[in-house]
């Protein structure tokens, strides 16, 4: 072995502390020994050792931070806590779609390697932004590690500063029907202050026309930590110009349901609708936040008997024709029975059970109907239809009957059987008007409006409002009676879930016989639609007349 082979293998057996001065003296035994330029490049043509371990130890760290691991790529520096904290505020800032971190070429600059890299991100509202920057990496307890610091992240970053986004444009406003400013935060819904984007209801159903579109609305800035305002912009962003979205709620009918409803200890909502457009005009909810007044979903017990008297009308009966009502009545083995197992005395007449609203009747009158005739006639209220009503909504479920049992519970509103407050209210607005009409909340985003595929019969309707007054003259709605406008109404008490004795929903609902005025009340978990629903009904109705 010559002696050229021999200082070679000694060099190479060397490690630790003297690497740098290892790899000096192998080129030079190799250019010293006639090599030149050949032999130099055969040792990786120019590439330092020390910079590809050093870059090496970069990948993972500019790896866990394009996937948004921020713990992990401060696991790589010299400053942990820093690091994460700061990587976590940008990403969580930003918020971008896709990040890619691209490495340079290293070189070395006395004890630390220097590697360029380029950030490229797609955030939202900004489009592409991409930025150069350079990490230094320091050799520590035999492993390179990257010195971390602000303007590493971005080079216009100092400490105490973070990279944000601002300029949210000119967001558009949720209207009225009288062209202010709509106060009624459950059916506006919300808009996410960091972002700019509605998050909810008619904010987040509306919101690339609200905030003037997808275009760079917004711009990166610098931004202190502490009290978040930009002190530099980074990219520019177009001025958006959102443009309104017009309700049909009429401010006036609004305040009074939202008043109505104010006090009231239990999740409720009011909805009011004029029965000849099918505007909504009012849809309250108390406390905020879910729009259970159009989108929720409960058994609407005894209301529904409007419902099931159309198809009993339809049938032939009449409002005169005898109507018993015992205390109880057995189906499939089970026993049914009245709110407060009350009955009525030989020679009640349908329309008196209708105003006491006696459920041993309905159950009682069951086998005058076939298994779909609720479905049928609850398609003449528009229940089960596809509403397009320019928002979120649950426009009802009426199923073919299965059982005896099933309809029994079905005719008063229970079992399968479910709606929303609006549905509920459209029911009372179809008697008022004679027919079904849509729905609508945002009229100028309505493409087509459900039409109901059956009418009501002129008889059937003359007769619900006939009895629907008298449920307000001498039945359960007597909360109503000495109300101006002439109130028809029928209350509800639904059962839900497995407590003994059940809790139930109160419900009322109604219309004004001198107004183009259709309402619904709820009281989740309320009590009865009578006693506990219907002096909210009144409420509303007395501050509509102030």
């Amino acid at each position: 072995m010559s002696l050229m082979d021999d200082q070679i293998r000694s060099v190479l057996a060397r490690s630790g502390r003297g690497r740098r001065w290892i790899w000096g003296v192998l080129v030079l035994v190799l250019l010293v020994a006639g090599g030149g330029y050949a032999a130099f490049r055969f040792l990786g043509g120019g590439t330092d050792p020390e910079v590809s371990a050093a870059k090496e130890r970069l990948e993972p760290f500019l790896g866990a931070w394009e996937t948004g691991k921020a713990r992990r790529a401060a696991s790589y520096t010299d400053s942990p806590g820093d690091a994460e904290s700061l990587l976590d505020s940008v990403m969580t800032n930003l918020d971008p779609a896709k990040t890619e971190i691209t490495a340079g070429d290293g070189e070395r600059k006395g004890d630390e390697v220097r590697v360029p890299f380029t950030v490229n991100m797609r955030i939202p509202g900004v489009g592409t932004y991409d930025w150069d920057s350079e990490a230094r990496l320091r050799e520590r307890a035999g492993k390179w590690t990257v010195m971390f610091s602000s303007p590493m992240v971005h080079p216009k970053l100092r400490p105490g500063q973070t990279l944000a986004l601002s300029g949210k444009g000119a967001r558009g406003k949720i209207l009225d029907s009288k062209g202010h400013e709509l106060q009624a935060a459950s059916v506006t819904g919300s808009v996410d202050p960091s972002s700019g984007k509605g998050t909810s209801g008619l904010q987040a159903r509306y919101d690339d026309r609200l905030s003037g579109g997808k275009g760079a609305r917004k711009s990166v800035v610098v931004a202190d930590r502490n009290s978040g305002k930009a002190v530099k912009k980074l990219t520019a962003a177009k001025r958006a110009k959102g443009k309104p979205v017009r309700t049909t709620i009429d401010p006036r009918v609004q305040k009074a349901a939202a008043d109505a409803l104010s006090g009231v200890k239990k999740n409720a909502a009011l909805v009011a609708v004029d029965p000849r457009t099918g505007h909504i005009l009012a849809a309250a909810n108390q406390p905020g936040g879910m729009n259970r007044a159009l989108e929720g979903r409960y058994p609407p017990g005894s209301t529904f008997k409007v419902v099931t008297s159309a198809a009993l009308l339809e049938k032939g009966m009449r409002p005169a024709d005898p109507g018993a009502c015992p205390k109880f009545v057995n189906v499939e083995g089970r026993r049914l029975e009245n709110q407060g197992q009350f009955s009525l005395p030989q020679g009640t007449k349908f329309e008196d059970d209708f105003a006491q609203s006696c459920n041993t009747f309905f159950i009682g009158s069951r086998k005058k109907l076939s298994d779909s005739t609720l479905r049928t006639t609850a398609q003449a209220f528009g229940i089960g239809g596809k509403w397009d009503v320019g928002a979120s909504t649950f426009d009802g479920s009426v199923p073919d009957n299965t059982s005896d049992g099933d309809k029994a519970v079905s005719v008063i509103g229970q079992g399968r059987v479910e709606a929303s407050p609006l549905v509920m209210a459209s029911v009372a607005g179809t008697v008022k008007n004679g027919s079904f009409q849509q729905p609508v909340l945002v009229p100028d985003q309505v493409r087509k409006k459900y039409s109901a595929p059956k009418k009501l019969e002129p008889q059937t309707v003359a007769d619900l409002r006939t009895m629907m007054r008298s449920v307000v003259t001498k039945g359960s709605g007597k909360a109503l009676k000495n109300l101006p406008g002439g109130p028809h109404a029928k209350t509800g008490t639904a059962e839900f879930g497995t407590d003994k004795p059940p809790r139930t929903h109160a419900w009322m609902i109604g219309y004004q016989e001198d107004s183009q005025l259709a309402w619904s009340v709820l009281l989740e978990d309320g009590g009865s639609g009578g006693s506990d629903a219907g002096p909210v009904a009144a409420k509303f109705l007395k501050n509509l007349g102030k």
